[in-house]
C-alpha cells in the first residue's frame, strides 16, 4: 500500500486486553492516536487462561469502541485490522483473533497477523532515534535477546526455562504479594539492606531463572527478610540480563539497544542496561513507558509496517500461533 496506513492493533496474548490506532508509515513519523488496555488482576493467585480470555471476551467491544473514539475515526476510517497472532497462551490469542476477524468482517477491512515479540521491538524502534538496534525483550512470558540479521530478527539469547515477569509473579504469590508482582518487588528491593547470594544461571547466550525462584523461596521459607531477597533477585537476575546482552552486542557489532517487555520498566533495570550501555560506547532507547508492556498499539504499529510491506494475509492464514517463534518471521518491511 502506498502512502502511511491507518491500522487497528488488537493485543490478547495474556492478561492485558489492549487495541490501539497507529498512523504510519509515510512522510513524516509514525503517530499513536490511540492505545487503552485493561489488564486482569486476579485477587489472589496468579493467571488462568480461560479467565483470561473471558475478561478479553467482556474488554474488547469497549477498548475498540474507545480507541476509535480517542482517534477521531470510524470504522471506515481504519486500512487495516491487525492481531497478536502469537505467542501466548492459545485461550487469549484466539479471543483477540475473534474479535480482530469480527470487526475485520463488519468494516470489510484486511486482516495483518502480528508477532507479539516483533512488535516489542518495532514499537522501540521506530518511536525512538535507533536504527539497527538490539531489543532486550523481558516479559512474563518472554524473555530474549533479538537483533535483525538477513532478512529476519534473530534471537541471540533467551530464558531455557521461565520467562523473568513470570518468574518475579511466582515469588510474589508465594511471598503474598499481588499480582502482578514485579512493581512492588521493586518497591521492596529499595530496602534491601544486604545481598543474599542466588544462583546465577548464564548458560552460553542464555538464560535460566527456575534455579534463582527455588533458592529464593528456599530463603523466603527460612526467614530471610523480603526486602533483601527481593534487591538480591533484582540485582542477580538483572546482572544476567546485562552480562548476555553485552555479549550479543559484541557478537553482532551493533551499537545500539532497545528494551521491551512489562518488566523493563523496573528503573533498577533500566539504569544496569545503560550503565553497561555507556561503559560499552552503545546507546540505549527506552520506548514511551506506555508502550513498554503489552499493548494494542505496537500490533498496530508492527502490522502497519507488514501491511504496507507486504499486504494482508487471507482469513485461512488466521489461526493463532502459541509457540510463534520471532526468527520465524519474514521482515519484508526493513528489506
Amino acid at each position: 500500500m502506498q502512502g502511511p496506513v491507518t491500522a487497528l492493533g488488537i493485543e490478547g496474548t495474556a492478561h492485558t486486553a489492549g487495541v490501539g490506532v497507529v498512523r504510519g508509515p509515510g512522510a513524516g513519523p509514525f503517530d499513536v492516536l490511540a492505545n487503552r488496555v485493561d489488564m486482569l488482576r486476579p485477587p489472589r493467585g496468579g493467571i488462568h487462561p480461560r479467565e483470561a480470555a473471558e475478561h478479553h471476551v467482556q474488554a474488547f467491544p469497549r477498548l475498540v469502541e474507545g480507541a476509535l473514539e480517542d482517534a477521531g475515526l470510524s470504522a471506515g476510517g481504519i486500512d487495516a485490522v491487525c492481531f497478536s497472532q502469537g505467542p501466548g497462551l492459545g485461550p487469549c490469542l484466539r479471543t483477540a483473533a475473534t474479535a480482530a476477524r469480527a470487526f475485520a468482517f463488519a468494516a470489510s477491512r484486511p486482516l495483518v497477523g502480528v508477532n507479539h515479540c516483533v512488535a516489542h521491538l518495532e514499537v522501540g524502534r521506530v518511536l525512538t532515534d535507533a536504527v539497527d538496534p538490539l531489543l532486550l525483550y523481558a516479559s512474563g512470558g518472554n524473555t530474549q535477546i533479538i537483533a535483525y540479521a538477513k532478512g529476519r530478527y534473530r534471537v541471540f539469547g533467551e530464558t531455557l526455562d521461565i520467562g523473568l515477569g513470570n518468574m518475579l509473579d511466582k515469588f510474589g504469590i508465594q511471598a503474598g504479594l499481588a499480582f502482578p508482582a514485579g512493581p512492588r518487588i521493586e518497591e521492596l528491593a529499595r530496602e534491601g539492606r544486604r545481598y543474599l547470594p542466588l544462583p546465577y544461571s548464564v548458560k552460553g547466550m542464555d538464560l535460566a531463572f527456575s534455579g534463582v525462584l527455588t533458592a529464593a523461596l528456599t530463603m523466603l521459607g527460612r526467614g530471610e527478610r523480603l526486602e533483601d531477597l527481593c534487591h538480591s533477585i533484582q540485582e542477580t537476575c538483572f546482572a544476567m540480563l546485562c552480562e548476555t546482552t553485552e555479549r550479543a552486542l559484541a557478537h553482532t557489532r551493533k551499537t545500539e539497544v532497545v528494551i521491551g517487555g512489562g518488566v523493563v520498566q523496573n528503573r533498577r533495570l533500566q539504569e544496569m542496561v545503560a550503565t553497561m550501555c555507556a561503559e560499552r560506547g552503545a546507546r540505549l532507547f527506552v520506548p514511551p513507558r506506555a508502550l513498554l508492556p503489552d499493548n494494542g498499539a505496537m500490533i498496530a504499529l508492527a502490522g502497519a509496517l507488514e501491511f504496507a510491506a507486504s499486504g494482508a494475509i487471507p482469513l485461512d492464514a488466521s489461526g493463532v500461533r502459541q509457540r510463534y517463534r520471532t526468527d520465524q518471521v519474514k521482515v519484508t518491511w526493513r528489506a
